[in-house]
């Protein structure tokens, strides 16, 4: 079984908040809720570098919009895919941080699953199609490859 992706999720309505943590969590991720820019920055300044997978908050939010949040949080996390969603369709330009804009309530829940899951895959890099190279030395056993590989 494969280790679940964590995911830092935003946004200063809780309602909205408890409904992407539950959609995302029976999908098989793991969640940590913040319900405002600032408790996001301590979760990610407490947060060792490579344990979050992704970044997903709301653009409009009081005190420090989405866009700073993901500013600062590819400072702390270098790397650490972000997606920004926002009710405010023409916000659009205000999200130049975030890897991914999603207007709120013009894309399915589906659709923003599908969003997460390739950006997630994007941070891990590409799956390995075969091992290293093998060693030409001299003092290996013919059956070194095969006990390697």
């Amino acid at each position: 079984m494969r280790p679940k992706k964590t995911i830092l999720c935003v946004d200063d309505n809780e309602q909205v908040l408890s409904v992407r943590t539950f959609l995302l969590e029976t999908r098989g991720y793991r969640i940590i809720a913040a319900k405002n820019a600032q408790e996001a920055i301590e979760v990610l300044e407490r947060s060792l570098p490579g344990t979050l997978d992704l970044i997903l908050c709301d653009l409009l939010m009081p005190q420090m919009d989405g866009n700073e949040l993901v500013r600062r949080a590819k400072q702390i996390h270098l790397g650490l895919p972000a997606m920004i969603v926002s009710g405010t369709v023409n916000a659009f330009d205000r999200a130049l941080h975030a890897d991914v804009f999603l207007p709120k309530g013009a894309c399915s829940p589906a659709e923003m699953i599908e969003r997460i899951r390739v950006l997630v895959a994007r941070k891990r890099g590409p799956k390995k199609a075969a091992g290293p190279a093998p060693t030409q030395s001299s003092d290996l056993s013919p059956f070194a490859h095969a006990t390697a590989s």
